[in-house]
């Protein structure tokens, strides 16, 4: 934009804070929007005032900009002020209803809000000053002209992304903290004695008693063998293995790191399936239910990988069938499918619960596992046809060349091929049934054959009992096993996404 576009946007700023001052002061009122009070007060002759102000300035700027769309710059302009004007008066107005005294354990700043806008007002002003000086020495060194705003526009956008992932992960951290605090509460009303603000304040946590108390009861009465530590010691090293390949194949792009990795990470899940499989319910002997924790996570284990290699079985068969045969009944096959999604799975719970009680399968793995893999089939079954008509017919075509049958062609053709969509099809699986809680609780009756959500609820079930450091701390060791596994299988779930949607 050039100076006079600069400079009209100025005078409007200003005109628009002098407008703002002189109208509301003279009503009585709080700043505000002026189509938004007009609007909401009835008072529609300021609205339409308003609009024919800003059209009527629009087009004066047309003419005084020539070369640039001064009603564009008009419109964005008001647009942005009254925005802020709008929030600006919707905050002085809920500061307005917030209780004159402090909460009981909180501590008050007198005008704190204005201390968290004056921190961003200087985080931007830093930015747009770190912009600039970039800028100007990138267009002294190369000779080019380009502006300030993009740049500065990316900065103030990782300034909002950072600000969405402390809010986001805030709770996080107090559940973190909960699990090291052995007075079994999340929040204390209690006055914390410390230097800085925040941890005063309550919005940071105090850890000054930190225990591993909760921790300790999770694990108590545990009995592990020595080859179970050392598939553990494998395992662990395993992983250790994959991430430090993948951080190599990122930075060089080598193709024999990246298939190091995919090794390094299937050798970690074949050893998590031999501690899954073998860790035996006589091995917990301790006194109480928690104690059973590690019990709850080989279960969930079990039950969310036996449900993935299930999965796969099911939508393979289905989804080459769809995407190879034309039979009678293929295309309403595929609708009811689509149509199936809309509804959400807890609402057959009453006739799973009926086969399952008929067949006997109540508070068995068997029972929960088929609740389970029948919901993958029909959205599983879409993805794999979709990725399998991606795959060219002229493989399959010179193997029957070759003397191969449908079978073999399938068998040795299209599913080595199909390995990424299996581990994306897995992984879709294990995550969503690993957090799984109606159908646990409807079918899982037993403390032996309970999952991890089970077991959280149970900690959280009693009026005044309720094991709040227990709970945070359960949760924290049950979320590590999901966490470890979706960021090493991640680039499977991101092309795993996108396979198939381009057909040969």
């Amino acid at each position: 934009m050039s100076r006079r576009g600069w400079l009209s946007v100025l005078l409007m700023v200003a005109a628009y804070f002098l407008a703002v001052r002189g109208y509301y002061g003279a009503v009585g009122e709080r700043p505000n929007s002026f189509l938004v009070y007009g609007l909401e007060r009835g008072h529609y002759g300021v609205a339409l005032a308003f609009a024919l102000v800003v059209v009527l300035a629009g087009l004066a700027l047309r003419r005084w900009l020539e070369d640039e769309d001064g009603l564009r710059v008009a419109l964005w302009t008001v647009g942005v002020l009254e925005l802020g004007a709008y929030t600006w008066g919707l905050g002085l107005e809920l500061a307005s209803r917030v209780q004159p005294r402090p909460a009981f354990g909180s501590v008050f700043i007198p005008g704190g809000w204005r201390y968290v806008l004056a921190g961003y007002a200087v985080a931007v002003l830093v930015l747009f000053v770190y912009s600039w000086a970039v800028i100007k020495v990138g267009n002294r060194l190369s000779g080019r002209r380009r502006p300030v705003g993009p740049l500065f526009g990316q900065a103030l956008t990782h300034l909002f992304l950072w600000t969405l992932v402390v809010l986001v992960y805030y709770p996080v951290l107090q559940v973190v903290s909960a699990s090291f605090d052995p007075r079994n509460n999340l929040f204390s009303f209690r006055k914390v004695e410390s230097s800085w603000l925040l941890v005063r304040a309550k919005v940071l946590p105090s850890f000054s008693n930190v225990s591993w108390a909760n921790y300790a009861k999770l694990v108590d009465g545990v009995v592990i063998y020595p080859w179970q530590w050392a598939v553990l010691a494998l395992a662990l090293g395993l992983l250790l293995a994959a991430l430090l390949l993948a951080l190599l194949a990122r930075r060089g792009g080598d193709e024999a790191l990246k298939v190091w990795h995919g090794r390094a990470l299937f050798g970690f899940a074949a050893a998590l399936f031999v501690l899954v499989v073998f860790l035996s319910p006589d091995q917990f002997t301790g006194v109480g239910t928690e104690s059973k924790f590690l019990l709850w996570v080989r279960n969930t284990l079990l039950v969310s990988g036996s449900s993935g290699l299930l999965a796969i079985a099911l939508t393979a068969t289905a989804g080459y069938a769809f995407a190879r045969f034309d039979f009678p009944g293929r295309y309403p096959t595929l609708l009811t499918f689509i149509f199936i999604q809309m509804f959400p799975g807890f609402l057959a719970l009453v006739a799973i619960y009926y086969l399952l009680s008929w067949l006997d399968l109540l508070n068995t793995f068997t029972g929960l596992l088929l609740a389970y893999s029948g919901g993958i089939i029909s959205f599983g079954s879409w993805v794999y046809k979709g990725y399998v008509e991606s795959l060219g017919k002229s493989l399959e075509e010179a193997a029957y060349i070759d003397g191969a049958t449908r079978w073999q062609a399938f068998t040795r053709i299209v599913l080595p091929l199909s390995a990424p969509m299996f581990v994306f099809i897995f992984l879709l699986q294990f995550v969503g049934t690993y957090s799984e809680f109606i159908m646990a609780n409807l079918v899982l009756t037993g403390v032996d054959k309970w999952t991890v959500g089970l077991g959280l609820y149970s900690f959280t079930t009693g009026q005044f009992s309720t094991k709040w450091g227990l709970f945070a701390a359960a949760s924290v060791l049950g979320s590590l096993p999901i966490l470890l596994i979706f960021y090493g299988f991640q680039q499977y779930f991101v092309s795993g996404y996108t396979a198939g949607a381009v057909k040969e």
